[in-house]
């Protein structure tokens, strides 16, 4: 073979691995040439990787099966050491005091869980203590999506913020690295609400950090810049909007610590080996109808396999 038919034939192998599929069908033949390269898997891997779950890994790496199959080994690794799932409440309460990052307990127009940041509420200085807090958190708003959607929305509040709140670069990296790589194609937007002009500094360092699909989801948003504010309008109500910013006592700490106890129930429900069936195509859309204008209602929530896809109760019966 000369050296042009085999750089042809490379060619188009890899515009083959790259192939964006055309439909469902060959979506499902990639996501089972990704199950077959994976090989058999046991315990909470199992219920890891899910149709779904491995449909974001592709997507995550523009289809290219051997590329996500690299990438899902290493979340795979990684929750194996870190175990996220098994991190309670009472491990990160102290984190939450102030109300620094919280799920809202309500869903914006799309359906998406939102978590909201309050930088200049920061009551604590370890590293290892940040990231199992913002582990923890994802981990609980992925719980809490509806059927049907898999992303979450990251609002960070900027009131206030100067120099002294900036995160240090060892755990904006740590953060952006485990939030890039093992929660691909989870993160809608991270809108960045009336964030001063001196944080440019600190975003100059930490943008390299982000890679391309990452960085086109963060979105500068000023109240007085009427285009930028659309874009929240359009996933937020004013009113929510106004209640998550402008009120300070917009978090709760007894009555969410009740919120997140009845959630770790239901995780560990979930990841309870043997005791949860999953479905063939670990995306079970029909299983629910969700009214995303109303709050969550935690109690009436049981969780399925796909990584947090809760049901009612009454649909269990």
């Amino acid at each position: 073979m000369t050296s042009v038919s085999r750089k042809s034939r490379s060619n188009s192998e890899s515009r083959s691995l790259d192939h964006e599929p055309s439909s469902p069908a060959e979506e499902q033949v990639k996501v089972n040439e990704l199950r077959a390269a994976l090989g058999p898997l046991t315990g909470r891997a199992e219920i890891y990787a899910t149709d779904a779950c491995l449909k974001r890994y592709l997507r995550a790496r523009n289809w290219n099966v051997k590329k996500a199959e690299q990438m899902l080994r290493g979340t795979l690794h990684w929750r194996s050491v870190f175990k996220p799932e098994e991190i309670q409440w009472a491990e990160v309460a102290q984190e939450h005091e102030t109300g620094k990052l919280y799920r809202v307990n309500c869903l914006d127009e799309q359906g998406h869980t939102i978590l909201v940041s309050h930088p200049t509420r920061q009551n604590t200085g370890e590293m290892d203590g940040h990231i199992k807090h913002l582990v923890y958190c994802v981990e609980n708003a992925i719980l809490n999506l509806p059927i049907g959607q898999e992303q979450i929305i990251l609002l960070a509040d900027f009131k206030g913020w100067g120099i002294k709140y900036s995160t240090p670069i060892k755990t904006a990296r740590e953060a952006t690295n485990i939030l890039q790589n093992h929660y691909p194609e989870r993160l809608h937007v991270a809108i960045l609400f009336n964030p001063p002009h001196v944080f440019e500094t600190f975003w100059t360092i930490v943008k390299p950090f982000l890679d391309p699909r990452s960085f086109q989801k963060v979105k500068f948003v000023y109240t007085k810049n009427p285009k930028s504010m659309k874009q929240v309008n359009e996933l937020l109500c004013k009113d929510k909007l106004k209640d998550i910013l402008d009120n300070p006592a917009d978090y709760k700490h007894e009555e969410y610590a009740k919120l997140m106890e009845e959630d770790d129930m239901k995780s560990a429900a979930y990841w309870n080996i043997g005791e949860v069936q999953q479905p063939k195509n670990g995306d079970p859309a029909s299983m629910m109808k969700y009214d995303n204008s109303t709050e969550v209602n935690n109690k009436d929530l049981q969780p399925v396999p796909d990584g947090g896809t809760p049901v009612l109760e009454s649909q269990l019966e």
